[in-house]
């Protein structure tokens, strides 16, 4: 099933979820992420039934480089 979302035609069908090499059996806050059809689809690795968040190519730059520049440290 296709779903059309900020101007990209996505279908999480065929995505492949990946969870981070730095998830562990000591934590619970987890995400997946996959790369489809041009978009970055998220979710929750407890609930993957739920809806997914989708981001932009431009969108998912925006928050890996804020990440890398320490941007949301406490």
């Amino acid at each position: 099933m296709s779903i059309n979302i900020k101007g990209l035609d996505v279908d999480l069908s065929r995505a492949v979820w990946r969870k981070s090499t730095r998830s562990g059996p000591w934590t619970d806050n987890c995400v997946e992420v996959a790369f489809v059809d041009g978009a970055i689809a998220v979710r929750d690795s407890k609930n993957p039934e739920q809806r997914a968040l989708i981001f932009t190519p431009g969108e998912w730059d925006a928050f890996v480089g804020g990440a890398k520049d320490g941007e949301f440290d406490l």
